[in-house]
């Protein structure tokens, strides 16, 4: 039984939550493996750890409808993306900001582009997922 409610409810949050992982998508797998783990193992009730559970999967859903509506809810919620590098050098402020060091945009260009050389970059972007996006020189 406690498995099915489980299931459901991870069913009700969409693959969304386990698919992109915003920080907001981040908190509610959280929020819900810790208060599930509760009803799995006893230590709170069935019935309220169930309805608590609910109630984060019916808000992450709210709030994700939201967002996909509202650009200012969105911003809020999932956070925008920030650009570190453009016209040939790097944003030091933004990459201070969002604690991205050189050696990090090198590493995503290995990975991404293989290679080394910032000359084939446009623009770099931390995005709201934590991941860095590249957009290469036409």
């Amino acid at each position: 039984m406690k498995e099915l409610l489980e299931l459901t409810l991870l069913r009700v949050a969409g693959i969304r939550t386990f698919g992109e992982r915003t920080a907001f998508d981040n908190v509610i797998v959280i929020m819900l493996g810790s208060v599930l783990s509760r009803a799995v193992v006893g230590a709170s009730p069935f019935i309220p750890t169930s309805v608590a559970c609910l109630v984060f999967v019916l808000i992450h859903r709210v709030l994700a409808w939201l967002s996909h509506h509202n650009d200012r809810v969105g911003r809020l919620i999932k956070g925008e993306k920030t650009r570190l590098f453009a016209g040939g050098r790097q944003l030091e402020k933004n990459m201070y900001q969002a604690q991205i060091s050189e050696k990090d945009l090198l590493e995503s260009l290995r990975l991404r582009l293989n290679t080394d050389s910032l000359d084939e970059v446009k623009e770099m972007y931390l995005e709201s997922n934590g991941e860095i996006s590249i957009v290469k020189i036409s």
